[in-house]
């Protein structure tokens, strides 16, 4: 995966005691002499205690039970506020069985399909009262990934996310505790994990099949790194494409992702005798393929069609209009958390991959070839 708003749910957050319900305690201040109250040693049963109820009655509360009336629980809640008391998390964890927190493990948080999977997360793991606890890995090494994990271990966490290249997860020693639950995005461990993923076969196939059914005799390809799996993906499914329509296959160019290396992809194919069409594998280096076409005086789609992948937001404003492959990234992080609460509600791990589906959204960067 190539390239949140917001900050992520608190990490260990109580699902059940709503954040607002529970103000900043507050800062009063001790009798001259007398040694100053430590939060710590609040406990439960000093709230029931002051709010006049049992030690039952505040469990149910900070557990978000619906079995206490609402005047109670705000009698219970004003106890909190005043004694500064926060529900222990670990020991409610620990009485249920589950931490009701899922731990994401990613590379980069600066590439456009992590933030918009990991926002994704985020967001769907709250609706289903979970929280999160980012780990991202500064480089992708097996030390960097193996360290990640030891410290969701720590962390206590129900399961893991994992965003990264599967070549990097098999090469770790990777070890978890227990009962840990791990999904995998943007990878090919179907036989080892639970993988989520974009369809990315198909949508290189709907895109190099759109330029050919437009009348191109072939279609030439500037793909991302080889280490990425998606660029590797993407870059077969254009090969095959070609190869199973009987038509001649360019040598493959390589970027890095960036609108850089396309425009540098860009200043060679424009120089290229019969190059019509050319299918980037991100929408970033084909807007560098833009700039380098129009300063080598070739116009998009009259001299070269120009076909992306991903549908950043600002691939419509592109000039020409980007036509792309459409990721659904929130669907793959959506899944993603779907995928580990099934295997926590079973107590199952089913290696296997879902597939999420693209689509070719057509703009004006593609257009039939000039005739002769």
């Amino acid at each position: 995966m190539e390239h949140l708003p917001g900050q992520p749910p608190a990490q260990n957050a109580s699902p059940g005691l709503r954040a607002q319900d529970i103000a900043a305690a507050p800062s009063s201040r001790p009798s001259e002499g007398s040694p100053p109250r430590r939060k710590q040693q609040v406990s439960m049963a000093d709230v029931a205690k002051l709010a006049g109820v049992s030690a039952q009655t505040v469990s149910r509360v900070s557990n978000g039970s619906p079995d206490v009336i609402e005047s109670t629980r705000r009698q219970v809640i004003d106890a909190m506020n005043e004694l500064g008391y926060r529900p222990n998390s670990a020991a409610r964890a620990l009485k249920r069985g589950s931490f009701r927190t899922i731990g994401v493990i990613t590379f980069s948080l600066s590439s456009l399909g992590n933030m918009r999977t990991l926002e994704a997360i985020a967001l769907h793991a709250a609706r289903q009262d979970f929280a999160i606890t980012l780990i991202p890995v500064t480089a992708p090494t097996q030390a960097g990934i193996q360290g990640a994990f030891s410290r969701m271990g720590e962390l206590a966490v129900d399961a893991v996310i994992a965003i990264m290249e599967v070549h990097l997860l098999d090469a770790a020693t990777v070890t978890l505790p227990p009962g840990v639950k791990v999904v995998v995005v943007d990878s090919d461990a179907g036989e080892q994990y639970s993988v989520v993923d974009t369809d990315q076969a198909d949508g290189a196939q709907k895109a190099v099949r759109h330029l050919l059914d437009l009348g191109h005799r072939t279609v030439w390809h500037v793909a991302g790194p080889e280490e990425s799996f998606a660029s590797e993906r993407r870059a077969a499914a254009w090969r095959g494409t070609l190869t199973a329509a009987g038509r001649p296959v360019p040598p493959v160019l390589r970027g890095d992702w960036s609108a850089d290396s396309g425009y540098t992809a860009g200043l060679r194919l424009a120089d290229e005798p019969g190059c019509t069409a050319v299918f980037a594998a991100n929408d970033h280096m084909a807007l560098g393929l833009l700039r380098a076409f129009r300063e080598k005086g070739k116009s998009v789609p009259g001299d070269i069609s120009l076909l992306g992948f991903d549908d950043v937001p600002e691939a419509s404003s592109y000039a020409p209009p980007l036509t792309t492959v459409h990721q659904n990234f929130a669907d793959v992080g959506e899944r993603c958390v779907d995928n580990v609460l099934e295997q926590l509600s079973t107590n199952t791990t089913e290696p296997g991959v879902t597939l999420v589906p693209t689509e070719l959204v057509i703009r004006q960067s593609t257009a039939a070839p000039r005739a002769d």
